[in-house]
This record gives C-alpha cells, sequence and structure tokens, in this order.
C-alpha cells in the first residue's frame, strides 16, 4: 500500500537525493518567500505569520496540532513552509505563491486529519495553519453562528454555552477538533439523530477558491456550495468561515452508562442493542464502546461492553422508554444523571472532572484516543449475528488490542429522513449504525507501530462479512489510506472511485463534476482529494 510511508534507498543514493532536494527546495523556498511578500496586502505583516525551518518557531508552531503521534517520526515530511494566515489576503497571496512557485497546500484546522494529510505530504508543500482565523460571531435571536475554520469545538461549544442554556450545535465530543475540517468531512455528534450531521446545518460560508477570489454561498453557486458540506478538505479551495444554524436543546438533558462484561451477558445484550438502538426515539443518542479489560476474576481478561446514552430531557422521561424498549439492559433511575447541555459534551467525553475551561484549552490531549492510533470505520444495515461477535471478541482478546477499542454509533432518526443526496455524506437510510475501529499504542512504541496496524488491518478483514458491501462504506472524517489513494500526478476516474465510492458512494459523481470545474488543473489535492476529469 502507497501512503505517508516512506521508502528506502542505498545510503549514497539517499545522500545524493537529499541534497538534490534540498537545493531544489531551497531556491523554490527563497523565491517563495519572495513571492509571498509581493503579493501580499501587507508584507510587514505577512512576515510575521510565515514559519520557515531555519525559524526558531517552527517546530512548536508545526508540532502544536498534530494530534496522531503517529506521525511525529523525523522520517514525517516537513512543510517547506507554514503560514499562519491572520486574514484573507495571506491566504490568497499563499494561494498565487504556491501555483506560481509548484508547491502543494496543506490546510490545517484542528490538525485531527487521521492519516496526517492536513500537515504530511511527499511532495514538497505548505501548510497553512488556520489557527489565527476563529472568531466566533452567535446571533442568539436568530439561531446562527459565524465560525472561522481555525476555531475548534470546544471554543464553540463554550462561546455558545455563554450566551443560551437552551441553544447547541449538532457535533461531536472532542474539544480540539477543527471546524475547518469537521465540517468538511461531514461532522455527527450526539445531536444527529435529532437535528442531523454538521454539515446538514451549514447555511453559508466564505471560501477563497483556485484564482483567490473570496466567494460566499452566493456567488460560489449551490454546487460547490454542496460539495464542501461534506466533500472533504483540500479539494475546492480554503474555507475561511461557516455560517451555522444552531439548534434547540432543553434547559436539562439526562446521561447513563451501564458497564457489562462477557460474564454478564454482554454478547445478548450486545446482539439485542443492534435491533432496539436504531429505533429509539430522535431525542436519544445511543453508543456501544467495546474493549478488552480485567475481569473481577484474578488474571483472567473480559469484554466489557458499555452502553451510553444521552438523552433530550429528563429522567422522568427517559427511564419508562428504556424500560420499555429495552429492558434486558435493566435500566433504573440510579443510573442515570440529569444535567445541562454542555455538561453533557464533558460527560461523554470522559472529562466530567473537569471544568468548562478545558473547552478552550487547544492543546488538551483527548483520554478517548491513544496518543497513536490507527482508525477505520464502517457501516451495518443488517444485524451482526452472535456469531460474529464471538469472533470478535477473540480478536480483541490478541496482545495488539490491549489498547483498542471499537465503538458502535445508532442511527436512524432524522437520517433516515434526509436524503443522500443532500450534502456528500451518503450515509443516511438503512444504515443501522456506524463502527469505529481504534487500534492505540503510546508514541515511544511508535517503532513497532506496524505490529497495531497489521492487527486492525485483520480485524477489519474479519468484519467484512458483516458490514456494508459493493461498496463497503466508510466515513470520510475516520480517513483511511488503506482503502485507495490517488497517485501524485495524473489519476484517473476509475482509480479515485476506488475509495471515492466507500466515502460517497453514487454522490462521487457530482463531486467530480464540480471539482472539474471549480479547479480544472487540479492544484488543490491530496491523497485522497477530490480529481477533476481530464479532456
Amino acid at each position: 500500500m502507497k501512503s505517508l510511508h516512506y521508502f528506502s534507498l542505498s545510503p549514497f543514493l539517499f545522500v545524493i537525493l537529499f541534497s538534490l532536494l534540498w537545493v531544489t527546495s531551497a531556491h523554490a523556498n527563497e523565491s517563495f518567500l519572495d513571492c509571498l511578500s509581493l503579493h501580499s496586502n501587507d508584507s510587514s505583516s505577512i512576515s510575521k505569520v510565515i514559519f520557515t525551518q531555519n525559524n526558531s518557531s517552527y517546530s512548536s508552531v508545526l508540532e502544536s496540532t498534530i494530534r496522531n503521534f503517529r506521525f511525529t517520526a523525523p522520517s514525517t515530511p516537513k512543510p517547506l513552509v507554514i503560514v499562519t494566515p491572520l486574514h484573507v489576503s495571506h491566504i490568497q497571496a499563499t494561494i498565487y505563491c504556491s501555483k506560481k512557485h509548484g508547491l502543494q497546500i496543506r490546510t490545517r484546522s484542528g490538525g485531527h486529519d487521521l492519516e496526517g494529510l492536513s500537515y504530511a505530504s511527499e511532495v514538497p508543500f505548505v501548510i497553512v495553519d488556520m489557527v489565527n482565523l476563529r472568531l466566533i460571531d452567535i446571533d442568539v435571536e436568530n439561531k446562527v453562528a459565524w465560525v472561522q475554520s481555525g476555531a475548534v469545538l470546544g471554543e464553540l461549544y463554550y462561546n455558545i454555552a455563554n450566551r443560551s442554556n437552551t441553544l447547541a450545535f449538532p457535533a461531536g465530543l472532542c474539544p480540539t477538533v477543527g471546524i475547518g475540517g469537521y465540517l468538511s468531512g461531514g461532522g455527527y455528534g450526539f445531536l444527529f439523530r435529532k437535528y442531523g450531521l454538521a454539515a446538514d446545518n451549514v447555511i453559508d460560508a466564505e471560501l477563497v477558491d483556485v484564482d483567490g477570489r473570496l466567494v460566499d454561498r452566493k456567488s460560489m453557486g449551490e454546487d460547490l456550495f454542496w460539495a464542501i458540506r461534506g466533500g472533504g478538505g483540500g479539494s475546492f479551495g480554503i474555507v475561511v468561515a461557516w455560517k451555522i444554524q444552531l439548534v434547540s436543546v432543553p434547559a436539562t438533558v439526562t446521561v447513563f452508562r451501564i458497564n457489562k462484561n462477557l460474564e454478564q451477558n454482554a454478547t445478548e445484550l450486545v446482539h439485542r442493542w443492534q435491533s432496539v438502538a436504531p429505533k429509539l426515539p430522535k431525542e436519544i443518542f445511543p453508543t456501544l464502546v467495546l474493549r478488552k479489560v480485567n475481569s473481577s476474576e484474578d488474571g483472567k481478561r473480559t469484554i466489557l461492553a458499555s452502553f451510553r446514552f444521552t438523552f433530550l430531557g429528563s429522567i422522568d422521561g427517559v427511564v419508562p422508554l428504556m424500560q420499555e424498549r429495552f429492558p434486558e439492559l435493566g435500566l433504573v433511575r440510579e443510573d442515570c444523571t440529569e444535567m445541562s447541555w454542555i455538561e453533557s459534551i464533558l460527560y461523554m467525553g470522559n472529562l466530567s472532572n473537569k471544568t468548562l475551561n478545558i473547552l478552550l484549552d487547544r492543546t488538551f490531549q483527548s483520554p478517548i484516543v491513544s496518543p497513536s492510533f490507527k482508525t477505520k470505520s464502517d457501516y451495518v444495515r443488517k444485524p451482526i449475528p452472535k456469531i460474529g461477535f464471538h469472533g470478535l471478541w477473540s480478536r480483541l482478546f490478541e496482545d495488539e488490542g490491549a489498547t483498542a477499542s471499537i465503538i458502535f454509533i445508532a442511527y436512524g432518526g432524522i437520517m433516515d429522513e434526509i436524503p443522500v443526496t443532500a450534502t456528500p455524506f451518503p450515509h443516511r437510510a438503512g444504515n443501522l449504525y456506524q463502527i469505529i475501529y481504534n487500534a492505540g499504542w503510546q508514541q515511544e512504541e511508535n517503532v513497532i507501530s506496524e505490529r497495531y496496524i497489521r492487527w486492525i488491518r485483520r480485524l477489519y478483514i474479519y468484519m467484512g462479512p458483516f458490514v456494508s458491501k459493493s461498496p463497503r462504506q466508510a466515513y470520510l472524517n475516520y480517513r483511511d489510506l488503506d482503502i485507495g489513494i490517488n497517485n501524485q500526478g495524473y489519476t484517473s476516474f476509475a482509480q479515485a472511485s476506488i475509495w471515492g465510492r466507500k466515502y460517497f458512494v453514487n454522490n462521487f459523481d457530482r463531486l467530480v463534476r464540480v471539482k472539474t470545474k471549480v479547479d480544472p488543473n487540479n492544484f488543490f489535492r491530496h491523497e485522497q482529494s477530490i480529481p477533476p476529469v481530464f479532456n
């Protein structure tokens, strides 16, 4: 598999090749910097947001939002230049000069691209890091907000909560995820069964296109506006800001977790969950986390199934409902806790011991995932038989599964009602739930990372018979280069369709048409960017 994992050469050839690349890159770098100064409205201001490899702050800026430490190895390719724009003119100058000097652009909002594509590339490249563009303007009366792409979910949530305890946005749990990348990939969260994806609630945007023009929804046109809401970042331009629709939540929500291991009938309950969870009212967000843990018996390991729910309402509303729909789970009032929506974000993100200020800490390392990790995803359209779970347990019992987790996200609700063509995200009606597979390890174990990666690939192969087929679907924001990549140069429609159909199904066709119209020369590109059709 070709990916961001790099080839080997004899020492002599490597020294020659590296020397040539260094001389070429250094010349391109110098010319590029001159170009930025010439084409910025304020050359003195842009000089403050340019970081080259000779700059003392270069490494700290680069590493500030590398969220997957799998890509902190010295062998990971680094950008010639990092630009942290303060305003649109800096982005426009960077696009112009990158085109002129043959450099690719990687755009980074929060650094959560799971394959590192927002900050690593095998070809000479520049990072546009949106960290300085993170203004949030909330209009409580009209239930809308403008959010710049460099803001993170935690900052958005904090600002909403400061203005209202009955407004929210249907996004995810990790507070350091960048708005730009998240919305570009669709974005689901624990309100999505009630209100749809985050991208379903985007009502306008400002984007700098390949020609350097700043366009909004009206001037970019409905095709491009459709494409950027789930078609992935790094294909169509650089989105500077998004106008989002805020949604109503009750002042009180209820959360609960019930943990069961194999000795407590977990297999039966997990099997039953598949039929119950997708049919629950849209006010309930059911998730299920599976992992290997110590049993109560000395020296024995077991599988823990953690059934987690958020309900938009009170304990009095959810307990009788769950006792009727899922009596086998045994929910009682004492299992439940009432809190505000913003408190439930912390609770479900394993941050209930933190204050709301944690949402503003952009350096915070989420406890949800290991420092280094590999993730894959699937969609389930028919319940997995019990024998399928027995095989899953045996794989979690393997040594590499020690810190792994498997998460089920129930679908249904309004997701069954929104057309599959509403946005590029096609995973709507017919899906019972989504699976997220996560293999994790410590940063110091990066030298043996292939051991964990091979394990999750074997697990993925095992699950093949139980999940969606033709294509086997995947979620773009859990990017996975294993399912296919583009060439560095020309990529045919047929080759890109290998991975494109898995993320977008038939919506891939329209994305290619939009790309061909707005970026026919394929300037904005990466390993899984939408390709144009070349004549």
